[in-house]
């Protein structure tokens, strides 16, 4: 389950056991409540704590801010095909003009000529882009994608939503962070 990320909230980052996170975007967070039920549940180890403590008459803990599954769990093969994998392949660009503003989808190859509604043959479309090509060809309005339609893996998709970092992360988080991308020299 991933949550609103908001600093009051003390979400807490959820690695696989591999400890990478189980996703990057939206990055895998569990709420404060979620984070105790699975301590308590013997299912995470805690790497990681706020300053932050809850207390029971009988009972203090320090809020997790960092927590590792005891169990791996294996990554899905293919991502499922929604309107927002779309988008985070495309990076959140219009595929025929680059804007980013009234995002909506485009079958390259128009339903109403045969196109089909898969990763193949959708794009990210603005929304004035998508109107102007309308049901024509490709070739009869010479509106080409930027970049191709394919199916991405689900490393394309933590790829592209690593250039989409969210609007908080706490400093705890960094360490956990982008282990896997290439270094500067």
């Amino acid at each position: 389950m991933t949550i609103a990320l908001s600093p009051g909230t003390h979400p807490a980052l959820v690695l696989n056991a591999d400890y990478r996170p189980l996703s990057y975007y939206p990055l895998s967070l569990w709420s404060w409540q979620d984070t105790i039920k699975a301590v308590f549940l013997d299912r995470v180890t805690i790497l990681s704590e706020y300053d932050v403590a809850v207390r029971s008459p009988s009972f203090n803990m320090k809020l997790p801010s960092v927590v590792c599954l005891k169990s791996y769990v294996k990554p899905a093969r293919h991502p499922a095909f929604t309107r927002f994998n779309v988008f985070l392949r495309d990076r959140f660009q219009c595929q025929y003009c680059g804007a980013r503003e009234e995002l909506t989808f485009d079958h390259v190859i128009p339903r109403s000529r045969g196109g089909q509604t898969t990763w193949e043959n959708v794009v990210a479309a603005c929304s004035p882009c998508n109107l102007k090509k309308g049901s024509t060809h490709p070739r009869d309005t010479g509106m080409w994608p930027h970049q191709m339609p394919f199916q991405p893996t689900v490393s394309d998709l933590h790829n592209n939503g690593r250039a989409f970092p969210p609007n908080y992360l706490h400093d705890s988080w960094l360490d956990y962070l982008y282990w896997d991308t290439e270094l500067d020299p």
